[in-house]
């Protein structure tokens, strides 16, 4: 009886000492102890504290260099930061330069609405017609000088997918896009690797209120419309010139230009060469103009 008494008061006494222990969350929390340093022989470990200061920014970690045959390990021990830096604003970029290949664009004076036009600066170039691979600037409305001239809303090109134009050339967007897709997808493929591949074309007109073939009476040209280009050459990479004049029927270069004519006719309702007239002899005339019939290339 005295040993069962015994254990009565033990187990009454362990409840009324452990249980509430164990109920009551503690006051504080414990932390974790620090780990041991390293033990790795030939180690050796400082640590520096690291002061922030809200005016810069923070300091990346430095290693110190090596020493034989010790090496030393840096640890930074932030004392806590006062403010939270923040980063310094980025600088202002400068104009905007558009760049084709390593040279800037030419570009020449030109005529609008009968006086002269200061030339378009790469500055002011970026992409047109909803395209990012036509690159230019989008100008005033031209208005007619004669009956059936003019363009509503024309744009000055200097470049397509990456190709530079010789001069700034005044179109509408219709003809923006048709000159890139026959710039992707034929006149690239007919020089393909040839001279180190297309670098410009070499436009020698675009807008201009005239007739056709600058004859009197004749209907306006699709110059005047601005539906039209004039190409002589292709210049490549290299530094040669593929001309439309030396090169047609000759060579190599007389094959990559059948091809380049033969890819215009599609991208262009009127695609003119050397076999069309006398007054092509020198370039290919392309255009947007439509027949019901489809294009017409000669």
């Amino acid at each position: 009886m005295n040993r069962a008494l015994r254990l009565a008061v033990t187990a009454t006494a362990l409840a009324a000492f452990v249980l509430p222990a164990l109920a009551a969350p503690p006051k504080v929390s414990i932390r974790p102890k620090p780990r041991p340093p390293i033990s790795e022989p030939g180690v050796r470990i400082v640590t520096v504290p690291v002061f922030y200061d809200s005016k810069i920014r923070p300091k990346p970690r430095s290693i110190a260099p090596r020493a034989a045959p010790d090496r030393v390990i840096i640890v930074t021990e932030p004392f806590g930061v006062r403010i939270s830096p923040r980063p310094k604003a980025r600088p202002m970029l400068g104009p905007r330069k558009v760049t084709f290949g390593t040279a800037l664009v030419p570009i020449a004076p030109q005529k609008e609405r009968g006086a002269m036009v200061q030339p378009v600066t790469p500055i002011e170039a970026g992409p047109v017609c909803g395209d990012p691979r036509i690159i230019g600037r989008k100008i005033a409305r031209i208005a007619p000088r004669l009956p059936g001239c003019g363009v509503k809303n024309p744009v000055r090109v200097m470049s397509v997918d990456g190709i530079a134009l010789s001069r700034a050339s005044v179109m509408n967007c219709k003809t923006a896009k048709a000159l890139k897709k026959w710039v992707t997808s034929g006149v690239r493929l007919a020089v393909g690797r040839y001279g180190g591949g297309l670098q410009s074309l070499t436009v020698i007109a675009d807008y201009s209120c005239r007739t056709r073939n600058n004859k009197k009476g004749a209907k306006i040209s699709e110059h005047g419309k601005g539906n039209a280009l004039d190409v002589a050459a292709f210049r490549l990479k290299n530094g040669t010139t593929v001309s439309v004049l030396k090169g047609w029927g000759r060579g190599k270069e007389g094959r990559i230009l059948r091809k380049i004519h033969r890819s215009a006719c599609g991208p262009f309702g009127t695609v003119l060469g050397p076999n069309s007239d006398r007054y092509h002899r020198d370039h290919f005339h392309v255009d947007t103009a439509g027949y019901r019939s489809g294009p017409y290339c000669r």
